[in-house]
């Protein structure tokens, strides 16, 4: 397998920051407006890459904010249920937790968001004086809490704003572009000089096309996105390609039944992140992010269980052919 990296992220804690919602969701295939029993769970970028980076045995925490209500009582009991530190989520009492409802159906699951002047929405830069940011080795951001607010907007900038070579911790940034919550013709821009000044950024085809060119392809990405040490295309259920300064590296996906789509990119940063903590090489860091992406590929809400230990070694040792004959279209 090729694709080693010299540059990783120091091996310490983890801190990741963002907003996360209680989630309503009928069982796929029914929809929204016609099934018969609902299923509570929680739903939050930043948090499900939280969730899998514990369950995969790395030390994080997610500093964010919860209204002073059931539903943000239930969200921070389960992801500290997960093994995520979360004593730095603020409990707001004048705002509320954010609710979202999906909607599965043949095209698609549609997501309805209730998340206007919630609790996370008023994050500012007053978070990054939380001591776990002076002791994190890695802090994980994506490009949904910049939308939510203009203070969350200066929040992700602030942690940003300082150049990759002092900065005293990694940054790692996910595009993860949700069209809704934007202005028109503003998410292009801002999102593009934030994934660029990071040290990781993620970032799937499809949304890189929607963003920037319909035409895209993965190294013109790379040429738009030319400043992160470690840039990650994904390209759905086809595979992922890392570009670092020492070359190109590809790795396609698992073959897997879906589920629900939801939650599967958070679970693939998750997993590459681990790769890159553990020393994995980056061919093995995409192998993780496509066995963890399947893991919530496979469940209705966005955090599914892991293979146990020896399966996922068992994967991981697999030849190059070996993956490749277990991989998608």
């Amino acid at each position: 397998m090729s694709g080693a990296s010299p540059w990783r992220p120091s091996r310490g804690p983890v801190v990741c920051l963002g907003e996360t919602m209680a989630a309503v969701a009928p069982a796929p295939p029914h929809a929204l407006e016609s099934a018969e029993s609902l299923r509570l769970s929680v739903a939050g970028a930043e948090s499900n890459v939280a969730m899998y980076l514990a369950d995969l045995g790395l030390p994080v925490s997610w500093l964010s904010a919860l209204g002073d209500d059931p539903l943000g009582r239930r969200v921070r009991a389960a992801v500290a249920q997960a093994g995520v530190d979360v004593c730095g989520v603020r409990t707001d009492p004048a705002r509320p937790t954010g609710l979202l409802l999906k909607d599965p159906g043949a095209a698609g699951t549609r997501v309805h968001y209730y998340r206007k002047g919630s609790a996370a929405s008023a994050l500012g830069p007053d978070v990054l004086a939380d001591e776990r940011l002076g002791r994190a080795a890695l802090v994980h951001l994506t490009g949904v809490t910049p939308a939510l607010s203009a203070s969350c907007r200066a929040l992700v900038e602030r942690v940003l704003h300082t150049p990759p070579a002092q900065r005293p911790h990694a940054v790692s940034f996910d595009v993860n572009h949700r069209a809704a919550l934007w202005p028109p013709d503003t998410a292009a821009t801002v999102l593009r000089d934030l994934a660029d000044r990071a040290d990781i950024a993620f970032v799937g085809l499809d949304e890189a096309q929607d963003l920037w060119g319909a035409d895209l392809t993965g190294t013109d990405v790379r040429r738009l996105l030319s400043r992160p040490r470690i840039l990650v295309v994904k390209d759905g259920g086809r595979g992922a390609t890392a570009f670092t300064e020492q070359g190109v590296c590809t790795v396609p996906a698992l073959a897997t039944e879906v589920v629900e789509p939801v939650g599967a990119g958070d679970a693939f940063a998750a997993g590459f992140l681990a790769g890159l903590w553990r020393g994995a090489d980056i061919g093995r860091a995409l192998r993780l992010g496509h066995i963890t992406a399947a893991s919530a590929l496979k469940v209705v809400g966005d955090h599914g269980p892991l293979p146990d230990e020896d399966t996922v070694g068992a994967l991981l040792a697999l030849t190059d052919q070996e993956w490749g004959e277990r991989s998608g279209p």
